[in-house]
C-alpha cells in the first residue's frame, strides 16, 4: 500500500494549466490565448500570449478594427499577434520544440509557422474555427493533433 495519497497531474494537464495562466496576460478583447512550447523531455522552452505588437496600444485600451468581429474572421483587421507566433519569436531554439500546448487550436497561418519548427504534437483545449489548420497539420508525416479535455 502506498503512503502517497496525492495524485500528480499529467504533463499535458500541467502545461495546459500554464497556457491558461499566461493567457490571462492577453490584451486582445476577442479572445485570450496562451501557449507553451516544450522539448522532448517536457521542459518548457517558451511561453506566450496573444496581444498587440510591441509599441502598439493594447486592444483592451484602444480597440482595433477587428475587435468586434467573430472569432476566426477578419484576422487581417485584428492587430493582435497570436500566442503561437509570439511563442515562436520568444523560443530560443524552435528546432527543439516537441509539443506546443495552446488554449485554442492554432489558425492556418500559425500552423504553417509551427510546421517550420521541429514540433510534432499540438495539444489544445478549445477548437478554433479554422478546420483547414488541422487538415494541413495532419498531412505532414508523424504529426499529431490532440484536443485536451480539462477535468471539471
Amino acid at each position: 500500500m502506498s503512503l502517497h495519497t496525492h495524485t500528480r497531474p499529467s504533463l499535458d494537464a500541467t502545461m495546459v494549466a500554464i497556457a491558461f495562466a499566461i493567457a490571462e496576460r492577453s490584451t486582445c478583447v476577442r479572445r485570450k490565448v496562451g501557449a507553451v512550447a516544450t522539448d522532448r523531455f517536457g521542459r518548457v522552452l517558451a511561453i506566450a500570449h496573444n496581444g498587440s505588437p510591441k509599441g502598439h496600444p493594447h486592444c483592451i485600451d484602444v480597440p482595433c478594427l477587428g475587435a468586434a468581429l467573430a472569432p476566426g474572421t477578419g484576422l487581417d483587421l485584428c492587430e493582435a499577434v497570436h500566442a503561437e507566433m509570439n511563442l515562436l519569436s520568444f523560443c530560443p531554439d524552435i528546432m527543439r520544440i516537441s509539443t506546443v500546448y495552446v488554449t485554442a487550436s492554432p489558425c492556418i497561418t500559425c500552423i504553417k509557422s509551427i510546421a517550420n519548427s521541429s514540433c510534432s504534437r499540438i495539444v489544445f483545449v478549445e477548437e478554433y474555427p479554422h478546420p483547414q489548420a488541422q487538415d494541413f497539420w495532419l498531412t505532414i508525416p508523424e504529426r499529431t493533433w490532440v484536443q485536451f479535455v480539462r477535468p471539471i
